[in-house]
């Protein structure tokens, strides 16, 4: 009797991968005019719409499938964007928490940020650093806490945002005009 319970589940499970494939050439160009009216970007609303259509394949093999239409699309899309948007929202406190805080009195690094600037260093530090910095400066967590959401000792952690920090600032520096504003 197990086997004939899990080989319906399995059936269900592919035949809504199956549904869900087919409606990707309908979907895929609502999905992402749906992002692209709503980002800074193309890039950014073609990497949403990819991490829609990742999240939808992994809904329908997870639990029943929904009923796969565009609006479940959209509506996926909708929380991939707030997701976004959250995301950015805590790199610009992070970008204000870098400039408006010294690691400590022997590290006072006195200019003012560019954002835009700002924002394009932290997106191409390596994640361990970008990730560090987050945590600590956008999050407001202590180092013990970053330590332990990083599966690492307080003292490593500690190092790492010292390297994080050196990181933003020397590729800050290294932009046109220092990337500092007097």
């Amino acid at each position: 009797m197990e086997g004939v319970v899990s080989e319906t589940a399995n059936d269900r499970g592919h035949e809504a991968r199956r549904r869900l494939v087919e409606l990707y050439d309908d979907a895929v160009g609502e999905v992402y005019g749906y992002l692209a009216r709503r980002c800074e970007s193309p890039a950014v609303a073609e990497e949403l719409t990819s991490e829609t259509f990742l999240a939808a394949a992994d809904a329908v093999v997870r639990r029943p499938p929904p009923d796969l239409s565009v609006a479940w699309l959209i509506g996926i899309a909708r929380h991939k964007l707030a997701d976004h948007w959250r995301r950015r929202e805590r790199e610009q406190r992070l970008l204000v928490a870098v400039d408006a805080q010294p690691d400590d009195t022997s590290d006072v690094w006195d200019v003012e940020l560019d954002r835009i600037t700002a924002h394009d260093v932290l997106a191409e530090l390596g994640p361990h650093h970008r990730g560090a910095l987050t945590l600590r400066y956008v999050d407001g967590l202590p180092v013990r806490e970053v330590a332990a959401l990083l599966g690492r000792t307080e003292k490593a952690t500690e190092v790492l945002l010292v390297r994080a920090r050196a990181a933003f600032r020397t590729a800050y520096e290294s932009r046109p005009a220092g990337g500092m504003t007097p």
